[in-house]
């Protein structure tokens, strides 16, 4: 169809990759070793998506000075995450066949997400084929995080479409707000980490509830 997008951006983490068990209990390995108290795996829903650092800033305890805790905690979080970050992380179900039917159709795909750029590039590399996805961008020094918009504006000049014609399929708020701040359409997936009410009252202007849903933008 003739207003197709003509490339698709995704989130990682709560959109191509179930990986809340692996974050969840790292984050708590970090808490417990330093005797502040856990978090059950739920409640991680609404700790991620941010980066690491508003990670800890969000898990620890409001008594715990920042100051003194907050960088050893990301710190160890990267030591634990680098040996324990694919245990129980998976694709969610559909995700590698919406990959596989996208590419068919020649769709050029990116990632962009708040994981740090080294974390993302490790996800991708082990669940995805290495030709799947034309640009990988995680959080990296001196680039804004999402919601800015700058990682989703320099995916689509290096995939040469732009982002008014760029999908940006994503789980949270944040990634509705980075979409409609780099002019991209925001596509929300249900089946990630955040509820549909976050998703529309942020931007979303697709709704899906599984991955194949979103092949139906290219029919």
């Amino acid at each position: 169809m003739a207003d197709s997008p003509a490339a698709v951006v995704f989130d990682l983490d709560g959109t191509l990759l179930d990986s809340l068990r692996d974050i969840a209990e790292t984050v708590n390995q970090v808490l417990e070793e330093r005797q502040f108290p856990v978090h059950p795996l739920d409640r991680f829903r609404y700790l991620v998506g941010d980066g690491v650092v508003t990670l800890f800033e969000r898990a620890l305890p409001a008594t715990a000075d920042r100051n003194q805790w907050l960088q050893p905690c990301v710190a160890r979080f990267h030591e634990v995450y680098d040996h324990h970050w694919n245990r129980y992380t998976r694709p969610y179900e559909g995700i590698v066949e919406l990959i596989a039917e996208l590419r068919s159709l020649r769709v050029p795909l990116a990632v962009l997400s708040n994981k740090p750029h080294p974390f993302t590039l490790k996800c991708v590399e082990e669940y995805f084929a290495a030709d799947d996805f034309v640009v990988v961008l995680g959080q990296r020094d001196g680039v804004p995080r999402k919601p800015d918009p700058a990682g989703a504006l320099e995916i689509a000049v290096r995939l040469d479409v732009p982002p008014q014609r760029c999908a940006y399929v994503g789980d949270s708020l944040v990634d509705m707000q980075t979409a409609v701040r780099s002019a991209m359409l925001p596509v929300g997936c249900l089946w990630g980490f955040r509820e549909r009410d976050e998703l529309l009252a942020h931007g979303a202007q697709r709704l899906l509830a599984r991955p194949a849903e979103l092949l139906e933008l290219f029919e």
